[in-house]
């Protein structure tokens, strides 16, 4: 308690991270050793905060959560090692399933925070909504909310019993609340979405990135820790009262934190004044994508070598050997091996669709030529997705890829345009000068096509037959190979952009597999051994005297060291 005379100032450091999708080794470490640091210099005045999707990303998070499940969650260890106060849970947690999270959640040493996920049973927030951190006597409210865009990405068995509230009203409800029962110095968000509300999913009951929202529409607040969207962000907002509220948020992978400095006036007993200033510390020298799951760097050896020998022990494990390589960056210009081996598995794994949708999920993984490793199914494919085979009709597919290379493709008015659609100053590693996530870029074996990038939006595709030559009819009902992400609304390209009302979508999928994507794909190249990617070429950008030198301009834009 302060004392009821003096008057003084109290400086407080708050350290947040978020997206650190379970790079430990390469992210997780140094966070912990420069969170350690502040608090050296600054005793019972720091508090270390994340913001969700910790448990997806690399091999470390795939082999506790589902190769070895008795142990302690090394996820849930290392964390609570780097003495984290509180967190949030992200869209990518869920995506692991209740017995993952579920375990995580309980072995976390600290409380994990989400006032919007609510038990549909109770009508109460599964988790606790808020928790009140305590520092040199100030009394922190941290609030955490997550994106409920949840059932547009992921299928209902991964999250059964909840409900995801839209956050502008759940931040209404409960912020009154905190102030009634809890009297704190300060309120501070904790959510999993991302800041820009005009990006990604929309619909009338909720938007998938609401921070910037809740900052400047629920009055309170007096800083918004966030993350989802994988940016770097430093920004103040005026909230509806006139108030200035602070948001940050610190891209992905570890390789950036947000460092929050309070000092706080207090007279009388309370706190008369609050200076809040934040700066974005990076702790790589080099940014690292979020692709980057190649084998683990070196480490110490006092820093967990049971686990870390663990991890490197699975990621080494041989798959098979491939005859040629892979390269995802030639996916951003047609038809490409690294794709057309995932359409080729895909139509493996689902043998009785006729048509298969995939698009690359990192940028520019690498495979072979020679042994592929577990390391390297991570690369080829990032996420534990599931494949549904769905019934969609011609015209569907149609609208499905027109949406894709409208977001994939410029118009262009010359030959002397981009042919990619370039956004450069958006600073995220997931679209490194696109400007849209690559993985919203379907494009489709099983079907010949050309894509016309002379145009407009909407009039691109051109789908001339099936890949054996037989007739493609837009009223046909055909059997598609699609993964769960897509599957359940995933990038609206099946809602928005096949106009599939979202409510149908379940009744669509004929069937799924039971595993992720990745394990059978690793059990596909297993059983063949030696495989051989190629490009199928069912597929191809026109016209071609304006589409090959166009292609490889901007793959000089994109991927300048390789060339």
């Amino acid at each position: 308690m302060f004392s009821q005379s003096s008057q003084h100032t109290i400086d407080l450091r708050i350290l947040h991270t978020s997206d650190v999708h379970s790079h430990i080794f390469d992210g997780l470490q140094a966070i912990e050793a420069y969170a350690d640091r502040v608090r050296a210099q600054m005793p019972d005045a720091v508090v270390l905060t994340d913001g969700g999707d910790v448990l997806q990303g690399h091999p470390t998070a795939y082999y506790y959560n589902f190769i070895d499940t008795t142990s302690v969650h090394f996820i849930a260890e290392a964390m609570n090692h780097a003495r984290y106060d509180v967190g949030a849970i992200g869209n990518h947690d869920i995506e692991t399933g209740h017995a993952v999270y579920d375990r995580w959640i309980r072995q976390c040493r600290f409380p994990i925070v989400g006032a919007n996920v609510v038990d549909e049973r109770t009508g109460q927030p599964w988790l606790k909504p808020y928790v009140i951190i305590q520092r040199q006597g100030i009394r922190m409210a941290f609030l955490g909310m997550l994106t409920p865009a949840i059932p547009n990405w992921l299928p209902k068995n991964l999250w059964t019993g909840l409900r995801f509230d839209e956050m502008v009203r759940s931040a209404r409800q409960w912020v009154p609340y905190i102030r009634q029962h809890e009297h704190p110095d300060l309120i501070i968000g904790l959510f999993h979405s991302g800041w820009d509300d005009t990006f990604g999913i929309r619909t009338p009951d909720y938007v998938e990135n609401a921070s910037r929202l809740v900052a400047e529409q629920v009055p309170g607040f007096d800083l918004i820790l966030y993350g989802h969207d994988h940016q770097r962000r430093v920004q103040r907002v005026a909230n509806a009262e006139g108030d200035s509220v602070l948001c940050c948020g610190p891209t992905s992978t570890g390789a950036c934190l947000c460092d929050v400095r309070l000092r706080l006036l207090v007279a009388d007993g309370q706190v008369v004044h609050k200076d809040i200033n934040a700066e974005l510390v990076s702790l790589r020298d080099t940014k690292v994508r979020t692709s980057a799951l190649a084998v683990l760097p070196p480490t110490t050896d006092s820093y967990f070598p049971r686990q870390h020998a663990a991890i490197e022990a699975f990621m080494a494990q041989p798959i098979g050997t491939f005859d040629a390589a892979a390269r995802e960056e030639d996916a951003f210009f047609g038809s490409s091996a690294f794709i057309d081996l995932i359409h080729e598995l895909q139509f493996q794994v689902a043998p009785q669709a006729q048509i298969s949708l995939a698009a690359p999920l990192s940028f520019d993984a690498v495979i072979g030529p020679g042994p592929v490793t577990m390391a390297d199914m991570f690369a080829l494919y990032k996420y534990e997705n599931l494949l549904y085979t769905m019934r969609l009709t011609g015209r569907e597919v149609l609208g499905h890829l027109e949406m894709s290379y409208d977001l994939w493709c410029n118009t262009m008015q010359s030959p002397d345009d981009h042919i990619m659609l370039l956004e450069y100053n958006l600073d995220n590693e997931r679209r490194q000068g696109l400007k849209n996530m690559a993985f919203n870029f379907d494009s489709a074996a099983g079907i010949r096509y050309t894509v016309d990038v002379t145009k407009p939006n909407g009039q691109k595709v051109h789908i001339e037959s099936m890949a054996d030559g037989s007739p493609f009819s837009l009223d046909s009902t055909y059997l598609v190979a699609v993964n769960s992400y897509r599957g359940n609304g995933g990038g609206e390209l099946l809602t928005r952009g096949a106009g599939i009302p979202a409510a149908e979508l379940p009744s669509r999928i004929v069937s799924s597999t039971d595993h992720d994507l990745r394990y059978h794909l690793m059990q596909l190249i297993r059983q063949r051994g030696h495989v051989t990617p190629k490009a199928l070429n069912q597929w191809r950008f026109v016209p071609d005297e304006w589409a090959r030198p166009a292609l490889q301009r901007d793959r000089l834009l994109l991927f300048p060291k390789r060339q």
